[in-house]
């Protein structure tokens, strides 16, 4: 399989994984009541009972969150778009609004376009984010969101942006970081929940292209992220540097002889943007090379836990690819075939038939 195309099925797979382990203990608020559940390290591997669940979502597979509902949607759209020949991010937007009708039950004959909104999984509703329902409610009644919001609701869903653009250079690296960020901004309106998916998106767009990447080259690819958010968003100096500083205190952190739990601590919970990209980071850098303990580590904490680890699976899965992931995870995890459906659609950019069930 050509590299490029297990990186991008890497890092959708991963984020679905991150998103899985993590959605179980997300709202359990302190390590040591995920311990009480799951034993002295926490949550290791994906949780199949879901306790919480109804009956009819009952499949003995581990499910996701609103997290990987919308990183397909953002799929979908983007791929619609291309194919309609309209705004790439109109159809991003076309394709959050079918996702928001999904979550509140609703069908509507202007916004057909997804054939994910088809895809029982993907009708459930998953902890869809507040900020997320409530802009694309505004939107969908033709309304403007005006918000203040920096919550990772953004950054958490963009992975399909830069994995596409870096294919046959359809797009610069710029114009991907960029494109993120504005998909980001859709709902969340504070430049911190936008300028750190545009940062996200920089390092996966390098680790997808990367022969063999690295620690050392991923922390380059970060570095080369914060020049090109200091260059793009100069208008908020203040967010932007605060990306910076978070970002550079992960890398810092990382030889600092702590715990990971520890170590998180000093970035924050993951609830905003760009905490939970710089939890993703540390996580990714400091367990580049096991996947297992990445993934342990970015959930297994008192904050966004399904955010942090769907972040995380993302970036490290774009520089390691599917064919590295751990096989245990990938025979728990719903909808396991039809994520792979969705990345190889976007290796090859355009949408083919789905026989997947």
């Amino acid at each position: 399989m050509n590299t490029l195309q297990d990186r991008i099925r890497g890092s959708l797979i991963g984020g679905a994984i991150g998103d899985a382990l993590g959605y179980p203990v997300e709202f359990i608020y302190s390590f040591e009541e995920i311990q009480k559940r799951y034993g002295e390290r926490g949550i290791t591997r994906l949780d199949t009972k879901q306790h919480w669940l109804g009956d009819a979502e009952q499949a003995g597979k581990a499910v996701v969150s609103d997290d990987t509902q919308m990183t397909l949607f953002t799929a979908n759209g983007l791929l619609n778009a291309k194919t309609q020949g309209i705004s790439l991010k109109y159809g991003i937007c076309r394709a959050y609004i079918e996702w928001y009708l999904t979550q509140i039950g609703k069908k509507s004959p202007n916004y057909r376009d997804c054939w994910l909104s088809d895809v029982p999984e993907l009708n459930h509703r998953r902890a869809p984010g507040n900020t997320c329902m409530s802009s694309l409610d505004d939107i969908y009644r033709g309304k403007d969101p005006m918000n203040n919001s920096k919550g990772c609701g953004g950054v958490m869903r963009i992975a399909p942006i830069p994995l596409y653009a870096a294919v046959q250079d359809r797009m610069s690296i710029e114009e991907a970081d960029l494109l993120a960020g504005e998909a980001a901004e859709i709902t969340h309106q504070h430049p911190l929940g936008y300028i750190s998916a545009a940062l996200m998106s920089h390092v996966i767009y390098r680790l997808a292209r990367d022969i063999e990447p690295t620690q050392e080259s991923m922390k380059c690819y970060v570095m080369e992220g914060i020049d090109m958010i200091r260059k793009h968003y100069k208008a908020y100096h203040n967010d932007v540097e605060r990306m910076a500083e978070l970002t550079e205190r992960a890398i810092y952190l990382l030889d600092n002889g702590k715990t990971d739990l520890e170590n998180i601590g000093h970035l924050g919970e993951g609830w905003t943007g760009e905490e939970a990209l710089a939890i993703a980071l540390y996580c990714a850098l400091k367990h580049f090379n096991n996947f297992e303990d990445a993934m342990i580590a970015a959930v297994n904490h008192g904050g966004d836990s399904d955010s942090t680890g769907a972040v995380t699976g993302n970036i490290l899965g774009a520089a390691i690819g599917y064919e590295t992931i751990p096989q245990f995870y990938k025979d728990d995890l719903e909808m396991h075939d039809l994520i792979l459906h969705i990345a190889d659609d976007l290796y090859r950019g355009n949408i083919q038939p789905c026989s997947v069930e």
